[in-house]
């Protein structure tokens, strides 16, 4: 016994997370992680003769 105040606290935790509304400032973001606002992707394209085979 004693596990309900927890599990109901942890219920709650849970639908607060789940339900919140998440606002992220992205430009803040960016200047926090360094990223130059002049790039559009994280990560260069991969050519294609260098992409990786799947199925092995």
């Amino acid at each position: 016994m004693g596990r309900g105040r927890a599990k109901a606290k942890q219920t709650k935790v849970a639908r607060q997370l789940k339900y919140a509304n998440h606002n992220i400032d992205y430009d803040r973001l960016r200047e926090e992680l360094g990223v130059d606002p002049g790039s559009e992707e994280m990560h260069p394209p991969v050519p294609s003769d260098q992409e990786p085979e799947h199925g092995r």
